[in-house]
């Protein structure tokens, strides 16, 4: 699976690196990064939730 962000909608809130640091990060400049973007099979639960906190609706799963 693939992360997928839609920077137009992001707001950099910052609630996906709450739920899952080991692959979002928002940095001092006020900008998210992905840090993972083929996170392993053991992180699909917590990208779930990612998914579904977003207020924006910017991040979503790709099936590769």
């Amino acid at each position: 699976m693939r992360v997928v962000v839609d920077y137009d909608l992001c707001e950099s809130n910052a609630l996906c690196m709450g739920i899952l640091p080991e692959v979002f990060e928002v940095r001092d400049d006020g900008f998210m990064y992905v840090l993972d973007d083929h996170p392993g099979e053991a992180y699909r639960e917590k990208l779930l939730e990612c998914v579904r906190a977003c207020p924006k609706s910017a991040i979503s799963l790709a099936e590769e």
